[in-house]
């Protein structure tokens, strides 16, 4: 009777896996402080739009927190980034998190200089994505995307990397519903 038994739980247990709903996550890297655009602010422009994904799509979430803060300043910031891209520098970041178990990550991230923030390249490549569905985000002030969808690509190789969502972020701060909106308009879009 025990055999049986063992042998009906190991049944249900492979016809559970073969059911199990996609994991998803979502990853950001955001900054605080001041801000271009929207002065001094408690919570990044970033932080916003991750939050709201985070919910629509009932994905788990982490936060890239660089092991050294960036400048409270915005000018004092933007040096620091502007040279950590010169030098292709890889900034560590704290704690980390076991992407094994996720099928999709969201992956959010302010544009800094045209691209993606370097301590967002030392994630990346840090892990292994292949075969996850790559979905990104960004906010900006007016350079769009600025071609980072093709950085994620080129880097993490073996991913599927879907199309960007990019919001301007005195949107993601001061006009929630629009930014609340052009992310409900894309995850509709992208179909997850």
């Amino acid at each position: 009777m025990k055999i049986k038994s063992v042998l009906a739980l190991a049944l249900v247990a492979l016809m559970t896996v073969g059911t199990a709903q996609a994991k998803s996550i979502v990853v950001y890297f955001s900054r605080a402080d001041e801000n271009y655009s929207v002065g001094t602010i408690t919570e990044g422009n970033t932080a916003i739009l991750a939050k709201m994904i985070a919910q629509k799509t009932v994905s788990d979430s982490f936060e890239i927190v660089p092991e050294k803060a960036y400048p409270k300043n915005y000018r004092e910031c933007t040096d620091v980034a502007k040279d950590e891209q010169r030098k292709n520098a890889r900034p560590s970041y704290k704690g980390d998190i076991d992407l094994s178990g996720y099928d999709t990550v969201y992956l959010g991230y302010p544009i800094w200089w045209g691209d993606l923030p370097m301590v967002v390249f030392t994630f990346l490549e840090k892990h292994d994505l292949n075969g996850k569905t790559i979905v990104p985000f960004c906010t900006h002030e007016g350079s769009g995307v600025s071609g980072t969808d093709g950085s994620i690509r080129r880097t993490v190789k073996g991913a599927t990397v879907k199309n960007a969502l990019a919001v301007r972020g005195a949107t993601a701060q001061n006009k929630r519903a629009e930014a609340e909106k052009s992310v409900n308009d894309w995850l509709k879009k992208l179909g997850l």
